[in-house]
């Protein structure tokens, strides 16, 4: 499932090859991606105008459109969405389900393959945080320790549990989630309240760092420094520390990757 980093880096996809480009028609082969806008109604609103600016909250994107408005393009890419530009026909990704022609003949796909994403208008992205109840963006600028401090005060969920939570912290999700807890050396199922101000500023820390260090790489595993563990996640994997093989458990149903060594709960 895209994450932060992912829909981080399709943003700057988006924004070094999309902008400023008049947008000729738009293809919907995916009506159920858009949820809350029909697909008659994407069109009038795209048809004529080009893309002038994007934004990205936790996991979604929006691309403000020219014409001084304050319409803007939703983008949430689900479990498999990404995007792609091309120019011939013959390009077209596989499981496109809106396509946006350009009058440059240029074109862009929203792909998805298994068309859990969301496509649609707004014309105030507060206001759509609010009514998704989204929490604040994991990596902005005005997110900082004391502001994570005040998240995590007095909550007893499990820290795997905290993290995936968007209306926590949007933008960290089952991947990456592992990843920053490893880093801190904090194990998936640790409660919140268990932790000492010390290690909340070393998690607070290892989550900004995992997500900068993601998208310097463009959200690529095979990218990834020597030391992170996303790559090696899955039966088999072993830990880049000390080479012990990684243990999964299950927390709010989704699997989780740790060392047994470098991320012990409490009282082992």
């Amino acid at each position: 499932m895209p994450e932060l980093p992912d829909v981080e880096t399709m943003r700057r996809y988006l924004q070094a090859t999309s902008l400023h480009q008049e947008i000729e028609g738009v293809r919907v082969d995916g009506g159920q991606l858009l949820q809350a806008t029909p697909p008659e109604t994407l069109q009038e609103e795209l048809v004529g105008r080009s893309f002038a600016s994007t934004q990205r909250h936790g996991k979604y994107m929006f691309v403000r459109l020219d014409g001084g408005g304050d319409d803007l393009l939703v983008l949430h890419f689900g479990m498999t969405g990404g995007l792609t530009y091309f120019k011939d026909r013959e390009d077209e990704p596989a499981y496109c389900r809106v396509l946006f022609h350009f009058a440059n003949g240029y074109h862009l796909a929203y792909v998805s393959m298994r068309k859990l994403g969301e496509v649609g208008i707004t014309d105030d992205v507060d206001r759509f945080v609010d009514e998704r109840e989204l929490g604040p963006d994991a990596l902005a600028e005005d997110f900082d320790l004391r502001a994570f401090k005040n998240l995590v005060e007095g909550r007893r969920v499990m820290a795997k549990s905290f993290f995936m939570d968007q209306h926590t912290i949007a933008g960290v999700g089952n991947v990456y989630a592992d990843e920053i807890l490893f880093q801190a050396g904090i194990h998936p199922r640790t409660k919140m309240s268990s932790l000492d101000d010390e290690t909340v500023e070393d998690l607070f820390h290892s989550m900004k760092d995992v997500l900068q260090e993601a998208i310097e790489h463009q959200a690529h595993p095979d990218r990834f420094p020597d030391s992170f563990i996303v790559p090696r996640r899955g039966q088999g994997g072993r830990c880049p520390k000390c080479g012990a093989e990684l243990e999964r458990v299950k927390v709010s149903s989704r699997s989780s990757y740790y060392c047994p060594k470098h991320q012990q709960q409490d009282g082992e």
